[in-house]
């Protein structure tokens, strides 16, 4: 990636591991850690915590306000790590068009491994109910440029290099 404020999006379905490798990755690197389901509505919230998947319509003003505040924080010179699920390619092009030097690292793995991840969480809006709903909306990003693929499935630590290298461009 060019030097300068600089925006890595971590992403996969819900429960794929996204806010923690984004907090470590910002922490790694003294960058901002911004999570993407703080800027959900609180009807959204509603929503999915009442086991309903959202609609693309009703994904695309987070993702306009996601964008709004990547490009907020590039002008401000300072370079971020979003955990962002990132589901759909009209999303991540949404992003894109902000402008900001972006890198994305896409958190891939098994089903039944995330749908355990998810079991073992407290008090998150997300139910496992809608993993399902999850892996039906995801586009596969594999093969685009700025997208570097993670194997959720391996060590923690060795997940974090992976994305430390992805970031530096030594993948």
């Amino acid at each position: 990636m060019s030097p300068g404020a600089q925006a890595v999006v971590v992403m996969g379905v819900s429960g794929s591991g996204k806010s923690t490798l984004a907090r470590a990755l910002a922490a790694e690197r003294g960058w901002r850690y911004l999570d993407a389901d703080d800027f959900h509505s609180a009807a959204a919230r509603a929503w999915m915590a009442s086991g309903r998947p959202l609609t693309d319509a009703m994904r695309t003003p987070w993702v306009a306000a996601l964008a709004a505040e990547l490009l907020a924080r590039h002008a401000a010179g300072e370079s971020v790590v979003l955990a962002f699920s990132g589901l759909r390619r009209a999303h991540r092009d949404q992003l894109r068009a902000a402008g900001v030097p972006l890198r994305f690292l896409f958190l891939q793995g098994d089903r039944d491994v995330i749908a355990a991840r998810m079991r073992g969480r407290d008090a998150h809006f997300m139910p496992v109910a809608l993993l399902d709903s999850q892996f039906e909306a995801l586009q596969d990003p594999r093969g685009e440029s700025d997208v570097d693929t993670l194997d959720l499935d391996a060590d923690f630590a060795q997940v974090l290099a992976c994305a430390l290298a992805a970031c530096d461009g030594n993948d």
